[in-house]
Formats: C-alpha cells, sequence, structure tokens
C-alpha cells in the first residue's frame, strides 16, 4: 500500500490533540518479551458481580440486576488472578442501546423495536466516547468508575482488553460525551447519496427503515416506546450488509452499518484515496480509549472491516501505546495472514478451525488426525490465534446443546491452552461449569449465557458467594473443576516449552501404527531444556496408549540412547512414566483426560 501521512497525537485521560501530518505511518513496534503466554479471562461485565437470582425472563434491572463496575473489587481480581490469567476482557463496557431509563441523566431512552432484549447488545453502540450506564453505581461519574477499574486492574498486574465495534453502531448512535472539537458520525454526511466516500453511513434514498415483522424485545407489547415503528428516513443499510429498509428479524436489524470507503452496490469498489472520514474518526476513538490506559482491543467482526484501514490505523493507535495488542474476531481462514501480514492485527479468533474440531471431538464426531493438519496450515502464525473453548457467542460446555458435563471438555482445554504460544481463553464462569441454563429473554433457551437481557449466572454466582469471590458455595466437584483451570492455566502461561517452545506432532505417526486410536492427540513441546510430551484423550473409554516418539522428536529434544529417562506428568498426581529404549511410553489414560509428561 502506499505510504500515508498520519497526524502526530498527545493524549492525556480525557482529550488528544494534534499537530499537523508529517510523516509517514511509522513501523509497528514489537511488543516486548515477557516470556509468558497471555491467558485471557472474558466476563461480560454486567452479569459478573449480579448476585440476584429472581432469573424471571425479560426481567427489568431492578428485577434482575445488573453487576457494576465496582462489584469487581481486588477480592473478585485476585480470584481471577488465580486462575493463572493475565489479561481481562472486559465486554460490553461502551455505551450501548438499552431500555433501561437514564433520561434523567441525559442519555436519551433508546426504542425498544430497535433493541434486542432489556438489556441491549454491546455490540449495537450508541456512543463510542462513553460507558454502558448500566455499569456504574454513580451515573454522573460513570466513565470515573471504568477508569478506577482499570487502575484496580492493573494494581492486580493484569491487562485490560475491551471491544471495539468498528463495523456497525445502533440505529439510535449520537454521542453526547465526545471531546470538544470532535464532529459525531453522520453529521455531515449527504444523506441523499447511497454511497459517498465521505459519508460515514451508507442510505437507502426514499426509503424508510421498518421494524421487522414479528419482532417482540419483550416478551409483550407494554414497554412505552414497543409500537412497531421506527422513525429512520432514509433508511440506513443493516449492520451486517444488508442493504434493505426492511431487514428480518434474524439480521442485525437493530445496527447500521458503517461507510469506510467501499461501494457494495458497484461492485465493492473501493475509494480510500484521500483517506474516508470514517477511518479518521475511528482512529481518534480508538486512541481515546488508548489513552484511558486500555491494553488491548478486541475488535468485533474485523474481517467486515477492510485490512487497509487497519494497516493505516493500527500503527498509530500503538505510537500511543507500543504494548497495546489487537484482537481480531474472524471467521474466514482464508484472510487470516492476510489480516495479520497487512492489516497487522496481534491475533486472530481461532473458532473456525481449532475451536470447531476440538468441539466435533467433545461430540465424538472427529478424528485427532485433523489437529495436525490445522496446524500445519496455520505454520508461521499459529502464535498468532487465539485458543478457547467458550466466548460470549458460542455455547456452554456443561449445556445440553454442547458437552452436557464440564469434565468432558478438560482435553479439549488441555489441547487449547497448550498446543502453540498464542494466547488461551476462558469465559466467566466455565471454570465452574455455568451451563446457560434458561430462557432468558430474546436469546431463548440456547445453551448460551445472555448477552441481550437481565441476568444471575447461577454457578458463578456460587463462586461470587455475596461478593466475598471465594467459592464458598461452590461443591466439591465444582472446586475440583476450577482448580484443574487454573492449574493448566498457569502452567500454559508460565512453562517456557508452552509460552514459547516449538509444536511437533506425534498424533499421525501413533494413530498411524494403532498405538492409540483416533480419540488420542498427542504432541511435543520444547524450549532449551524444557522438555514436554502431552497426550489428551477425547476417548469415553480408558485407552491403553503406546506413545512412540519420531526420530524427529527425539533429536528436537536432544535425547540420547546412551540415557534413560522418565516422563513427570505435571498435571495429575506427578507419577512417573518411563521412556523405554526404543523413545516410546506407555500409559493407561482414562476418559477424557490428559498428561503432560516432563522429560527428565
Amino acid at each position: 500500500m502506499r505510504s500515508v501521512s498520519i497526524l502526530l497525537c498527545t493524549v492525556s485521560l480525557t482529550l488528544w490533540q494534534c499537530a499537523a501530518p508529517k510523516e509517514k505511518i511509522p513501523p509497528i513496534p514489537k511488543m516486548k518479551a515477557t516470556g509468558n503466554k497471555i491467558v485471557i479471562y472474558q466476563m461480560m461485565t454486567r452479569l459478573f458481580g449480579n448476585v440476584k437470582t429472581l432469573n424471571k425472563p425479560f426481567g427489568t434491572l431492578d428485577e434482575n440486576g445488573v453487576g457494576k463496575f465496582e462489584d469487581i473489587d481486588d477480592k473478585a481480581l485476585v480470584g481471577i488472578k488465580e486462575l493463572g490469567i493475565s489479561h481481562v476482557w472486559y465486554t460490553g463496557v461502551i455505551e450501548h442501546a438499552l431500555l433501561s431509563d437514564y433520561s434523567s441523566f441525559g442519555i436519551p431512552l433508546d426504542d425498544a423495536d430497535v433493541v434486542k432484549g432489556r438489556a441491549g447488545s454491546p455490540y449495537a453502540i450508541k456512543d463510542y466516547y462513553d460507558v454502558n450506564p448500566d455499569l456504574a453505581v454513580d451515573v454522573k461519574n460513570r466513565r470515573l468508575e471504568f477508569e478506577r477499574l482499570v487502575n484496580r486492574t492493573h494494581g492486580q498486574d493484569l491487562k485490560v482488553i475491551i471491544d471495539f465495534v468498528p463495523n456497525h453502531v445502533a440505529r439510535s448512535y449520537h454521542s453526547d460525551a465526545m471531546p470538544e472539537g470532535v464532529n459525531d458520525l453522520g453529521a455531515g454526511d449527504n444523506k441523499s447519496a447511497a454511497f459517498d466516500p465521505k459519508n460515514n453511513f451508507y442510505y437507502l434514498p426514499g426509503q424508510s427503515f421498518q421494524v421487522p415483522k414479528g419482532y417482540n424485545s419483550l416478551g409483550s407489547n407494554s414497554f412505552p416506546t414497543k409500537d412497531g415503528k421506527f422513525d429512520e428516513t432514509p433508511a440506513l443499510a443493516t449492520g451486517n450488509d444488508q442493504f434493505t429498509a426492511t431487514p428480518s428479524v434474524d439480521d442485525w436489524f437493530e445496527t447500521i452499518k458503517l461507510n469506510y470507503g467501499i461501494d457494495y452496490l458497484n461492485g465493492k469498489r473501493t475509494y480510500f484515496d484521500p483517506i474516508p472520514d470514517t477511518w479518521n474518526k475511528m482512529r481518534d476513538i480508538l486512541v481515546f480509549w488508548a489513552g484511558k490506559r486500555v491494553d488491548g482491543f478486541r475488535c468485533d467482526m474485523a474481517e467486515m472491516v477492510p485490512a487497509d484501514f487497519w494497516h493505516w490505523v493500527i500503527p498509530q493507535v500503538k505510537a500511543v501505546n507500543p504494548d497495546i495488542i489487537f484482537i481480531a474476531e474472524i471467521y474466514n481462514p482464508q484472510q487470516y495472514r492476510h489480516y495479520i501480514d497487512h492489516g497487522r492485527f496481534d491475533f486472530l479468533y481461532d473458532k473456525v478451525q481449532l475451536y470447531d474440531t476440538l468441539r466435533l471431538l467433545i461430540d465424538n464426531k472427529a478424528s485427532t488426525t485433523w489437529i495436525p493438519g490445522i496446524q500445519q496450515s496455520m505454520a508461521g502464525i499459529n502464535h498468532n490465534m487465539v485458543h478457547f473453548l467458550e466466548n460470549h457467542d458460542e455455547q456452554r460446555i456443561a449445556s445440553p446443546s454442547f458437552a452436557g458435563d464440564p469434565w468432558k471438555a478438560l482435553p479439549g482445554m488441555v489441547v487449547s491452552a497448550t498446543i502453540d504460544k498464542g494466547p488461551v481463553m476462558i469465559y466467566f464462569g466455565q471454570e465452574v461449569g455455568e451451563p446457560g441454563a434458561g430462557a432468558e429473554g430474546f436469546g431463548g433457551d440456547d445453551g448460551r449465557t445472555s448477552v441481550f437481557d437481565y441476568w444471575g449466572v447461577p454457578e458463578h454466582q456460587k463462586w461470587v458467594n455475596g461478593k466475598k469471590y471465594d467459592g464458598g458455595l461452590l461443591n466439591d466437584e465444582q472446586k475440583a473443576l476450577r482448580q484443574f483451570y487454573g492449574d493448566i492455566l498457569t502452567l500454559a502461561k508460565n512453562n517456557p516449552a508452552i509460552s514459547q517452545g516449538d509444536y511437533l506432532d506425534l498424533t499421525g505417526h501413533n494413530v498411524g501404527l494403532k498405538n492409540s486410536s483416533d480419540r488420542i492427540v498427542s504432541y511435543a513441546r520444547v524450549n532449551g531444556t524444557e522438555k514436554l510430551v502431552i497426550v489428551s484423550s477425547f476417548n469415553a473409554k480408558p485407552e491403553h496408549v503406546k506413545i512412540s516418539l519420531t526420530p524427529e522428536v527425539v533429536a528436537a529434544l536432544g535425547l540420547a540412547s546412551t540415557e534413560q529417562y522418565i516422563g513427570r506428568d505435571l498435571l495429575r498426581s506427578g507419577a512417573d512414566i518411563g521412556l523405554s529404549a526404543d523413545y516410546s511410553f506407555e500409559l493407561d489414560v482414562p476418559p477424557f483426560s490428559s498428561f503432560i509428561l516432563k522429560i527428565k
């Protein structure tokens, strides 16, 4: 891409001023090497500290309760850190459309016809420069309460990640908190043009937006603004690239698409020179939050925004904070390298390949021999992939829609945490077997914890224990499960073979020799003197296996035929398993269990 001028910015906690363009985009500063793997704890912030247990479908904030920034106190953060966590992803921080009434604080009431659920989607942003008033004890000081949370998090040596939602905003978008001198999105748009590279939105001239037929946000029509109408003329394109005034109830109809200079109605022609106005405005927003000492952005649906924008903007944000990280939600493996190499992302979701395969393995619908192929396909970018088994979009492991038993996922968690250097993530409540049960409201009984409605999260609340955050209400099985997560995540973060070492496959070799079934995955990780062989079973039955090391693995581990070796299990009892003269381990593997053998 051609060179592009940037604005050199000085950032304060509230405002930033820019000098005239003087130089080309700087190279991205290299992240400081900490020697530790990134381990992310995602929480739905408004659910995390909520202790109310009524759980009425479509319940109001007063009925079902809501967690606050201040609920995430030092006790809570210490409990999170016990799991081996390095980064906390606070989901739903930036102000989004919702149905609780804050009009007395100068925040307009949203229209129920274009809000999903009562609490609203965290991805229907209403003001990029403000925070969700639901999360504040004192609504007037809500931004200060968020800054205090950032300070507390940093005080526990944890990093802060928040969502950046670049592709779409709420239909009611209007910033009342933007810094002086900032122009609001859409303020200068030519609304008579379907597309104009200077516009922030896409328009449908001569048409008015129609609320999807059959949409019922509250389970009734009793809400004051629930009348089946929303005044939007001309209509704007919907967030999931629907250029129609009549999106369906299954579309992202509560959002409107942002214009990054792509004319979707004319062959996706691009207009990136001069820099589109939307690019500059979104850069300003990112720099604003970097100035609030945020350590990372999880970028929602990043592949729906041109990689050229990310190539242009990420270095400018990293000029403010060289250590800030960018994580892309992306689902097209064909675009992975493009969004890393050209888009300059640090990390990407690995949902479509590893997550989907591990889920199929847990459900006995896949073979472990698929995993080496996935790793090979991502050679050179494995360390850029974020692995997980749960997040706010996915069904809970313990739900009947997935495994129905949190223990069945443990081999998948071991693989997610140890297969390469990339980050690993868990979702709050995963560590205690939260099943996501109940029809909370808009989402229905879908095996997920609600994104759209006020709710209490019952199994997680047992750990919260009235905000003592001590697990006092957990049963022994839940305590053991949480301990397992803490052990594997801490090991993954700190062990140099896992956090910095090379991956060498053993699965294909041993399945091919019939040393094990294709329900067993095995591989080595090595960094200097730290040498590990990892064995995980997705088998519902016990299995006796022989794990033979390939000549390549023997050489990489530096094993000598004149020496005798053992593998000491780091995960379970610390038992020692001898390595035979032909460089193989024989072991009995219980159902859904794993070994991490440190070779000594």
